[in-house]
């Protein structure tokens, strides 16, 4: 990677959930290539891409990829993209860590745009025991002690939020981070030992 690149993370909302939307990783990272990125990796079946974007390379490209997906692919999906220094801050800036104890209960909601957190500050007001909320910058942080399914306060944020934001669990999100910081997401030791 060289200077002149910046290192990026797209998540797609709502990809390969059910039937709808069903879009291969292999025709994503083609997609995501074809708009001049490199390094192009793709976690999971749920729509993460890394990808690094050329200094040279202009334009927002959250919206570059979600207009390509819906002219070459078809499908309608939000995309939220961050830098990998944006995904840093939100790593580091998980004030659940000591209240949650599955990272597969622990929600990260990425918000599309940061003012939108305003929206949330009234449900920081209620009492979700034994669920928890906190608010970053960039991120909303939910523990759903019971499970996301079972979830009433995920349940507000997506009815508050809408498609201004998409989620993924802390596992996902760590190795988002990893594979963002260059190394391989299943043996950097990326899940904070408090959320393993």
């Amino acid at each position: 990677m060289t200077a002149s690149t910046n290192r990026h993370v797209a998540l797609l909302r709502g990809i390969n959930v059910g039937r709808a939307k069903r879009v291969a990783m292999a025709d994503l990272r083609a997609l995501v290539e074809g708009l001049g990125y490199r390094d192009v990796r793709t976690l999971l079946n749920s729509g993460n891409v890394v990808f690094s974007a050329p200094g040279s390379l202009r334009g927002d490209p959250a919206s570059r990829i979600e207009k390509a997906l819906a002219a070459r692919l078809g499908v309608s999906a939000r995309v939220i993209a961050v830098s990998a220094k944006e995904l840093g801050a939100i790593v580091r800036g998980n004030p659940l860590l000591d209240v949650a104890h599955d990272p597969s209960r622990l929600l990260v909601s990425v918000l599309a745009d940061p003012k939108d957190r305003k929206l949330l500050k009234p449900l920081e007001k209620r009492d979700w025991k034994p669920e928890a909320l906190a608010l970053g910058a960039r991120a909303v942080y939910l523990w759903c002690a019971d499970g996301i399914l079972e979830s009433a306060l995920a349940a507000e944020v997506g009815r508050v939020l809408g498609d201004r934001t998409t989620a993924r669990n802390w596992a996902t999100i760590t190795k988002l981070h990893a594979l963002a910081a260059g190394s391989d997401p299943e043996t950097s030791g990326s899940v904070p030992r408090s959320a393993r």
